[in-house]
């Protein structure tokens, strides 16, 4: 029977990966990295150096000099702590400011280099369950098992929704179909690791699927 140390879950935003991903680090005892997080911390280090976020070679400078860890408590099942150089920068993660500009940033290629040679590195220490746009296409092309999760616009946007109200967030649901729609576009047309069906996958419509 084949030993699974590496699970590579790829699929656009809201589609389910983190739900399903952190349920998997759990029930197998395996470390839970999300991508995302980090796009989301080159990010916020940026807005916090008041860089601007299409000087494609200080965001390049900025990643290779950044420490970004993902710190899970235990598998408990929740979302890991991110720090950068040291410091507990989670809460700041989900802010408009950073949700704004993170696909941006995410797509440029030097940035995207920095942080897949970090993933790669983390995937080496632990087994591993990896989730984001590009895990089973450029990061873990060898995953032991690779899944494609997908849902309808709608549906992404309506969990994505009911995620904003239970947080405070005052968007209306069309704002949200249109900035899930803008983010597809920007993950899909990019030059560099498009969000794309590896070969291998394993491909689940999580449409009108609960948590």
């Amino acid at each position: 029977m084949k030993i699974i140390s590496t699970i590579a879950i790829d699929g656009p935003v809201a589609s389910g990966k983190t739900s399903v991903g952190l349920r998997l680090a759990k029930k197998l005892g395996f470390n839970f990295i999300d991508t995302g997080l980090m796009y989301r911390a080159v990010t916020w280090a940026a807005l916090r150096d008041n860089l601007d976020t299409s000087d494609q070679r200080n965001l390049t400078d900025l990643s290779n000099g950044l420490n970004i860890a993902l710190i899970n408590d235990g598998n408990t099942g929740t979302s890991p702590k991110v720090l950068v150089d040291g410091s507990d920068i989670t809460a700041s993660l989900r802010s408009p400011q950073v949700e704004a500009l993170v696909s941006a940033v995410s797509s440029i290629t030097g940035v995207r280099s920095a942080m897949v040679k970090q993933q790669r590195k983390m995937a080496k220490e632990r087994k591993t369950v990896m989730v984001g746009r590009d895990i089973a296409s450029v990061v873990r092309p060898k995953a032991d098992l690779k899944i494609f999760l997908t849902a309808s616009a709608e549906d992404r946007a309506k969990r994505r929704y009911e995620e904003n109200l239970s947080t405070g967030k005052s968007k209306t649901f069309d704002e949200v179909l249109d900035d899930l729609n803008k983010r597809d576009s920007l993950d899909t047309e990019r030059a560099d690791s498009p969000l794309t069906l590896a070969s291998g996958s394993i491909l689940i419509d999580t449409s009108d699927m609960s948590k």
